[in-house]
C-alpha cells in the first residue's frame, strides 16, 4: 500500500451515485478513490466534497449491486489525472479519456489534473486574430476570435449539433498556423456518437481532432468531468505544443442537468429552477479556461453549443452563459422551417471581440463598414417584412420594398450555404454582391472613400490573360 492511501471499511450512507464517509483524514478535493466489494469488480470514484462531518465520494461506474456497508473505500492520495499529448490527435475517447475507437490507450506526453483552473488574468493577453469557421454568418458578421468563448444558442429540434459538426470539419487558422479541434459531446445518444465519429473519419477532420464522447447512458459525473478532461488536453496542445486549439462543447444544457442531478443527490438547497446556486461559478471554471497566455504561442478558443429549453433565452443556463462569455450565435426557428442552413439569426447574434480579430487599417474599416451595412439593410428589411404583413408589399415605400427584397436575398444567398464551406473572401464577395444591388443612397454605413474604391475596382478592365477568380456559388435554399 502506498504511504498516502487510506482504506475505510464500509460507507455509512449512500444516495444514488454518492457515498458518504465519516472520519476521513486528509481527504483532498478531486482525490482518486477505489471502491472494492466482494464478488464485484473494482469501481472508481472521486472526492467531490470534503467537510468535518462527512466526505462525499462520487462513484464513476454503475452502482447497481454496490453494497455501501460492505465496501472497502480506498482514498489513494492522488488527484485524478488524465493523459495528454499530441499523439491523442486522431483519437476518439469517452468522457473519462478512455479509448472507444478500438485502439490501445494513448501513451501521451504528460499527466495533467482533471480539475484545472481558470487562466490567471494577469497573464492573459488581448486577442488579436480570428479563426475561420467556414460559416458566413459567423466569419463575416460575428467573427470568432482566437481566445474567445462564443456560445451557440440553439433550441429543441434546431440543428445545433449539426452546426457543431460543420464547425469541427471546416474550422481553420487562416494563415496556415498549427491548428487542432477538440470536440466534446455531452449526453449525446449512441447513434449521434457513431455518426460524429463516422463523419469526421470520412471528411478527414479526425486527423487534427480529439473526440471526447459522453453518451446519455454514461454516469452523470462523467458529463461534469468530460469538458475538464478535454480542456486539459487543449491547454497542453496550446501552451506547451504551440497549437491554436478550438474546443467545441455540445451540449452545455446536458452538463447543467448533470450538475443539478448531483446537487439534488447531495440534498443541496436549490437555486433558480432547481439548479445549484453555484452554477455560475461552475460554468465560469470551464469558460474562463479559454484565452491566450503571455509568452505562449498557442491559444484556446471555445464554442459551447447550448440548447435553450422552450427557446427561452432568459433560462438560467443561457442567462448565466451570456454573462460569462463574449457574445452569442443565435439560431432561428423560422429560418430552420424554411430550410435555411445554418439558420443563424444575425440580428440577436453578437461577437463582442469581433473588432479585435478582423485586422487594422483599411482592411478593418472595410470589413466593419461592410458588416454594419449588411446589418442595417437586413434590419430595415425585417421591419419592412412586418409592415408588409399589415399593409401589403404594394403599400410600402420604394426604399422599404428594396430592403424587403434585400432581406430575402440575404437569408437565401448569404446565411444559407447548405453543405458548402466558404472562405472569408467568398463570404465578403457574396456580401458585396448583395450590397451592389442597392443604390448609393441606401448604403448609409459605407463611407465615400470605400464606395469610390469599390466603384474604381468595378470599372477596372479585366485582363483576359489573367486567371479567372473563383466565384462562390451559394447552395440552393433548403440545403
Amino acid at each position: 500500500m502506498r504511504a498516502l492511501e487510506r482504506t475505510y471499511h464500509g460507507a455509512p450512507a449512500a444516495a444514488g451515485p454518492l457515498l458518504f464517509l465519516k472520519g476521513t483524514r486528509r481527504a483532498a478535493l478531486g482525490e482518486w478513490v477505489v471502491i472494492r466489494t466482494p464478488g464485484e469488480p473494482d469501481r472508481r470514484g472521486q472526492v467531490i466534497d470534503v467537510g468535518e462531518a462527512a466526505t462525499v465520494v462520487q462513484v464513476l461506474e454503475e452502482t447497481i449491486g454496490l453494497a455501501p456497508r460492505r465496501a472497502d473505500v480506498t482514498l489513494t492520495g492522488e488527484v485524478a489525472q488524465v493523459v495528454v499529448g499530441r499523439d491523442l490527435l486522431g483519437r476518439a475517447l469517452n468522457g473519462m479519456g478512455q479509448p472507444i475507437d478500438g485502439l490501445p490507450p494513448p501513451f501521451g506526453e504528460a499527466l495533467r489534473p482533471i480539475v484545472g483552473a481558470p487562466m490567471n488574468p494577469v497573464r492573459r493577453i488581448p486577442p488579436s486574430d480570428f479563426i475561420e469557421t467556414g460559416i458566413s454568418a459567423i466569419d463575416g458578421m460575428n467573427t470568432l476570435v482566437r481566445g474567445q468563448k462564443l456560445p451557440v444558442f440553439s433550441g429543441p429540434g434546431l440543428p445545433g449539433l449539426e452546426l457543431a459538426g460543420r464547425i469541427v470539419e471546416g474550422a481553420r487558422a487562416p494563415r496556415g498556423e498549427p491548428f487542432a479541434v477538440i470536440f466534446v459531446g455531452l449526453g449525446i445518444t449512441a447513434r449521434e456518437a457513431h455518426a460524429f465519429l463516422d463523419r469526421f473519419e470520412k471528411s478527414g477532420a479526425i486527423e487534427r481532432s480529439v473526440l471526447y464522447l459522453n453518451e446519455t447512458r454514461d454516469p452523470a459525473i462523467e458529463r461534469l468531468l468530460a469538458p475538464r478532461i478535454a480542456l486539459a488536453q487543449a491547454e497542453f496542445l496550446a501552451f506547451e505544443a504551440g497549437i491554436h486549439v478550438l474546443v467545441v462543447i455540445a451540449d452545455i444544457a446536458h452538463y447543467c442537468e448533470a450538475l443539478r442531478e448531483i446537487a439534488n443527490a447531495r440534498e443541496e438547497i436549490p437555486g433558480r429552477r432547481g439548479y445549484p446556486g453555484y452554477m455560475y461559478t461552475d460554468l465560469a471554471s470551464i469558460y474562463e479556461r479559454a484565452g491566450i497566455l503571455e509568452g505562449r504561442a498557442g491559444s484556446v478558443t471555445q464554442i459551447p453549443i447550448l440548447t435553450m429549453p422552450d427557446d427561452d433565452i432568459t433560462h438560467p443556463v443561457p442567462d448565466l452563459t451570456g454573462y460569462i462569455t463574449e457574445g452569442q450565435i443565435v439560431l432561428s426557428r423560422e429560418l430552420h422551417r424554411r430550410g435555411v442552413f445554418p439558420p443563424v439569426d444575425v440580428l440577436p447574434s453578437l461577437s463582442r471581440l469581433m473588432n479585435a480579430g478582423i485586422g487594422e487599417g483599411r482592411t478593418f474599416a472595410e470589413h466593419r463598414e461592410w458588416a454594419n451595412q449588411l446589418y442595417a439593410s437586413y434590419t430595415q428589411g425585417r421591419d419592412a417584412r412586418l409592415m408588409a404583413a399589415i399593409v401589403g408589399e404594394a403599400g410600402l415605400q420604394p426604399a422599404d420594398r428594396r430592403a424587403l427584397a434585400f432581406a430575402q436575398r440575404f437569408e437565401d444567398e448569404f446565411v444559407n450555404q447548405g453543405a458548402e464551406r466558404r472562405t472569408l473572401e467568398a463570404t465578403a464577395a457574396i456580401g458585396w454582391a448583395l450590397l451592389d444591388a442597392l443604390p448609393r443612397e441606401d448604403l448609409v454605413r459605407i463611407t465615400e472613400a470605400t464606395w469610390l474604391r469599390r466603384e474604381a475596382a468595378r470599372a477596372r478592365p479585366v485582363d483576359p490573360a489573367a486567371p479567372a477568380a473563383p466565384v462562390a456559388v451559394p447552395a440552393p435554399a433548403g440545403g
